[in-house]
């Protein structure tokens, strides 16, 4: 072995046999194991992976002088022979998140362990169906992992996260970039030097949410993303759901209401047209043009963009109408939460995006129509929070799922 880049290969397509193939296999499975369960000896590995404790130790010397795992000393044991306990080393392996939003890009590196290394965010963006966007992004990465003062050699795979319809096995994004039939996630790859694994951006947050949100013994969660669109991901026995063809979760394109507004789906009455921020942004410009007061009266004539943040900022700021569109959404939100958990009795629902950031004026009036509307035992059955996570969610979550691809979880 040469890299660490080779020796996490593929092996899909992988037809070699004999013995460096098959230690090279067994070595995968001791980093998963490490990854998942910590610290550990000699000892318990071999008695965890069923190999023999001659192989276990060779095995584990060679990742040691790969600098892959580190030899921590000898552990406490109340008699006899103290064994030397192994982890592995956070600075041998590193992998990138992307989090590709409607107008920013969310960047980070993380290490073997999951934690973040380094973070960024790109501001002055616009998502766009165009080469001029995708440019844009080509160049955002290579620009951060160039100052990021890490060696692009210990960079294993990283992880793509982008609003809309995602098939992460075909690396296709089918709303965004679809001129050409190469799939986006071959466009990165190619352009970057780097493995890349293609993931919706909210399946991306659900898992970083899950495994990293102080998440306790719940198997069954739906993750309720309420941004400028709206979206869920779903956690069925602690993995992720993805249907047939990687697009579950497109969950604000349910036609709930008798309108004639136009989704960005093409079609009418999604949930998206009433309650997603896109929708309450225009809702306020359309009111604020009908003479209703509100702080942000001045920032609408002047021409500027209300954005849904400064929504939830007039809000907290006791602002009347922002506080009654919020509520108003949060309404119609809970009936179709109800309509989720009466079908998928989960343990929790965690709410995040922009929109959770108003509190108890979204999370009140959420909860209650939920409960109205729900089945009683199912409502009893679900936990609610509003998810505990930052801005890097989603960028994390997507760094996760590669490590976890490449390594073998």
């Amino acid at each position: 072995m040469t890299t660490l880049k080779e020796f996490f290969n593929r092996h899909e397509d992988d037809v070699a046999k004999g013995i460096s193939h098959k230690n090279n296999l067994i070595k995968r499975n001791i980093i998963a194991y490490m990854a998942v369960n910590g610290e550990c000896t000699l000892a318990e590995l071999s008695k965890e992976l069923h190999i023999s404790i001659p192989t276990i130790t060779k095995l584990v010397g060679d990742l040691v002088a790969e600098d892959i795992v580190t030899d921590n000393g000898k552990v406490e044991t109340p008699g006899g022979r103290r064994p030397n306990i192994f982890g592995l080393a956070n600075s041998a392996i590193y992998f990138v998140g992307v989090d590709i939003s409607r107008d920013r890009i969310h960047y980070v590196i993380t290490d073997l362990k999951n934690n973040i290394i380094k973070t960024e965010t790109e501001q002055d963006f616009e998502l766009a169906d165009n080469n001029k966007s995708l440019e844009r992004i080509c160049l955002g990465i290579e620009r951060f992992i160039a100052g990021s003062g890490i060696d692009a050699s210990k960079i294993l795979g990283m992880g793509v996260c982008i609003a809309g319809r995602v098939n992460p096995v075909t690396g296709c994004s089918y709303k965004y970039f679809t001129s050409t039939e190469q799939p986006l996630r071959e466009i990165i790859e190619k352009r970057v030097g780097i493995r890349v694994l293609l993931e919706n951006d909210t399946r991306a947050w659900c898992y970083a949410e899950y495994f990293s949100g102080n998440i306790r013994d719940e198997k069954n969660m739906i993750y309720l993303h309420l941004g400028r669109g709206v979206a869920i991901g779903v956690i069925m026995d602690g993995k992720l759901y993805y249907g047939k063809s990687g697009f579950a979760g497109e969950f604000g394109h349910t036609p709930f209401f008798e309108n004639e507004i136009i989704c960005a789906c093409g079609k009418k009455g999604c949930l998206e047209t009433e309650v997603s921020g896109i929708a309450l942004e225009k809702k306020i410009g359309s009111i604020i043009e009908r003479g209703v007061n509100t702080v942000l009266r001045d920032k609408h004539s002047e021409g500027e963009t209300i954005h849904i943040d400064d929504i939830i900022e007039a809000a907290k700021n006791d602002d009347t109408l922002c506080i009654e569109l919020i509520e108003e959404a949060g309404e119609k939100i809970g009936k179709s939460v109800a309509f989720l958990i009466n079908i998928f009795n989960p343990e929790l629902v965690i709410v995040g995006g922009n929109l959770s950031r108003a509190g108890d004026y979204v999370m009140l009036p959420m909860k209650a129509a939920t409960n109205k509307y729900s089945l009683n035992l199912v409502y009893k059955d679900t936990k609610f929070r509003l998810s505990q996570m930052d801005q890097n969610a989603g960028a994390l979550g997507a760094a996760m799922l590669i490590r976890n691809n490449i390594i073998g979880l």
